[in-house]
This record gives structure tokens, C-alpha cells and sequence, in this order.
């Protein structure tokens, strides 16, 4: 097995914030929105993050890229730690990992053109191009994502939503990044281009020898395009494992649900099924539950999850979980 291309030990972010509707000298109170999360990925493997919205896969997200800061404890990329870098030793690293954004259209810049938002990123990573070889390798990453030449020179106001995250992930490829992180990508998508943006990934990253972290709160749509799950929820990691086996033997009470909550294609037999959701709402980060964090709305909770929380454990070959009392 090749080694890693990231291998991250306990990683955290906590922001400082005031609740809303507090006064402005109120003390800011801690809010952990990832905790203790690790993880290795390999090269041209793909990692799905999946949960809620609100339980830290953006945060991670952030933390990878070095827009919020982490606790230091370990990030390596191909050995360097990414989390003990400063700003300046992390600038030639950062054309390696690229992102790409949940809002299409937000992301662009509306005053510049398609082909000015890609050439934009090459011209920052190699300085002193000729501008003719700019705009022809820009032309050719929006025509390998699916655009058209005419569309060079249309701004982004111009395109459809998945159009603009074409524009995006031309935008994120054309430096040769090895690892590109998607954050919740296709969420603001209809159904049907979301399918043709997850097929693009995949055949860029076939292609390309990508590697993948794709983000989501659909485990359906995640489900295929990852080969690995981690299932996220306030911060934690509830459970890991290939994504065969995490849809097909789930071992949380909480993967359980987001599996049940994903919609079938066939609509007689979507007609057919039984709701089950899950009950309650998301706690406040800011006052997680004690012990479990799953334990309010978890349907086989017991006295003893407010006490202690659950460490993971084996279940199966690269299988883990947090719950100590599921037999699956």
C-alpha cells in the first residue's frame, strides 16, 4: 500500500464567539467545531465526509486549506506538517491542494470573465507566462470541463449554476493540484446536473490521478464518488469505513438514519417507504451533550452514554465506530 498523501492525527477547531443577542462585552465563549479527527488518505483516493449541516466538515475543510486554524497536532502532507507552517511556508504548497466551493455563482468573481477566473489561478502559480499560453490552457481546462470557447469571454452572471461550478473546478485543476478538497459541491444543484457534475469529478480524477476529500450532508450522492466514508456529527467522527461497507452494514445508529433518510430513484418504491428520520434537532455547539454527543436523539440510548465519550473501535476489517452498544 503506498503511503499517505495526508495523514492527519487529532485535529481540532474552536472559534471564539458571542450568541446571538448578546451584548458586544459579553466574553466569547468556545465553540469546537471539529474534534480530535483523524485520518489518512492515499493518492488518487477519494474521501467522503458526510453529515449535517453544522456538525465541522466545512470547518475541517478550512483547517486543511489554512483559512481558520487548528490546534496543533498533526497534518502531514507527504511528511511536512501542514498545521506547523507558517503563511509564507505554505504559499508554494498551496497550488498542491485546491478547493472547490459550495455556491457556483458566489464563488467567481462577477467582474471578470470565465477565461480571466481560470487564467487568474495560473498566472499567480507561474509567474511570467506568455499570455498567449495562459489563455490557451485556459481555453482547454473549460473545454475539459465541458464548456465551450464562446464561453471564454461571458461573465459569470452568464452561466447556469452547474456551468459555474464547471467554471470552478477548471479553476481549482488548472495549477495541477494532487489533492482537491470538494466542499458540499453539487448541494446547490438540481438533482439531474448534480449527477453530471459528481460524473465529472470522477472522470477528471481518473484522468488526472486526483485525489479526492468530497463533502456533503447527502450521503446518496456520496456514496458514489467516495471508496472511503467518514459519517461527521458535531464535530466528531462517528463512524469509518470503505464505502461499500459503511452503506451496506452500517454500524451507527446515526449513519443508520442518514442512510434512511436518502431518497430511492424509483418513486413507487419512495411512495412506499417509512419515514424515518431522525427525531429532535441538532444541539447548539456551543452546549454539546455530554458524554455521546449522538445520545438526544439516538434510538438505542442508554443511561450510561451521558457519561463517558464513546472511543472507536474495530467492527470490522477497516471498519470503526462510536458506539459501544450497536451490534450492527
Amino acid at each position: 500500500m503506498s503511503a499517505p498523501l495526508l495523514s492527519v492525527r487529532e485535529l481540532g477547531v474552536t472559534y471564539r464567539v458571542r450568541p446571538g443577542g448578546s451584548p458586544p462585552w459579553a466574553r466569547a465563549r468556545a465553540l469546537q467545531a471539529v474534534r480530535n479527527v483523524s485520518f489518512d488518505l492515499a493518492p488518487a483516493e477519494t474521501l467522503g465526509i458526510v453529515g449535517e449541516s453544522g456538525s465541522g466538515k466545512s470547518s475541517l475543510a478550512r483547517a486543511l486549506i489554512g483559512t481558520v486554524p487548528a490546534s496543533r497536532r498533526q497534518a502531514l502532507w507527504q511528511g511536512a506538517d501542514l498545521l506547523a507552517m507558517g503563511a509564507e511556508q505554505r504559499r508554494p504548497l498551496r497550488r498542491d491542494i485546491q478547493m472547490i466551493f459550495q455556491n457556483p455563482l458566489g464563488a467567481l468573481d462577477p467582474r471578470m470573465t470565465a477565461g480571466e477566473i481560470v487564467a487568474e489561478a495560473l498566472t499567480t502559480h507561474e509567474r511570467g507566462l506568455p499570455r498567449h499560453e495562459v489563455r490557451s490552457r485556459a481555453a482547454a481546462m473549460l473545454e475539459r470541463v465541458g464548456l465551450l470557447p464562446e464561453h471564454m469571454n461571458r461573465y459569470p452572471h452568464e452561466f447556469s449554476g452547474g456551468q459555474c461550478q464547471r467554471i470552478g473546478i477548471a479553476r481549482a485543476l488548472i495549477v495541477g493540484p494532487r489533492l482537491v478538497i470538494c466542499d458540499e459541491p453539487v448541494s446547490a444543484l438540481d438533482v439531474s446536473v448534480q449527477a453530471q457534475i459528481v460524473n465529472l469529478l470522477q472522470d477528471l480524477q481518473r484522468d488526472l490521478g486526483l485525489s479526492l476529500i468530497f463533502i456533503s450532508h447527502d450521503l446518496g450522492v456520496v456514496k458514489h464518488i467516495a471508496d472511503r466514508i467518514m459519517v461527521f456529527y458535531l464535530g466528531r467522527v462517528l463512524e469509518h469505513a470503505a464505502a461499500g461497507e459503511l452503506v451496506r452494514a452500517p454500524r451507527h445508529p446515526y449513519t443508520r438514519a442518514l442512510i434512511a433518510a436518502a431518497p430511492v430513484p424509483d418513486p413507487a418504491v419512495e411512495r412506499g417507504r417509512q419515514a424515518t428520520g431522525l427525531g429532535g434537532e441538532l444541539p447548539s455547539p456551543l452546549a454539546p451533550p455530554s458524554g455521546c454527543v449522538f445520545r438526544t436523539r439516538c434510538p438505542i440510548v442508554r443511561d450510561a452514554c451521558a457519561d463517558e465519550v464513546p472511543a472507536m473501535r474495530e467492527v470490522g476489517e477497516d471498519h470503526v465506530a462510536a458506539c459501544p452498544y450497536d451490534a450492527g
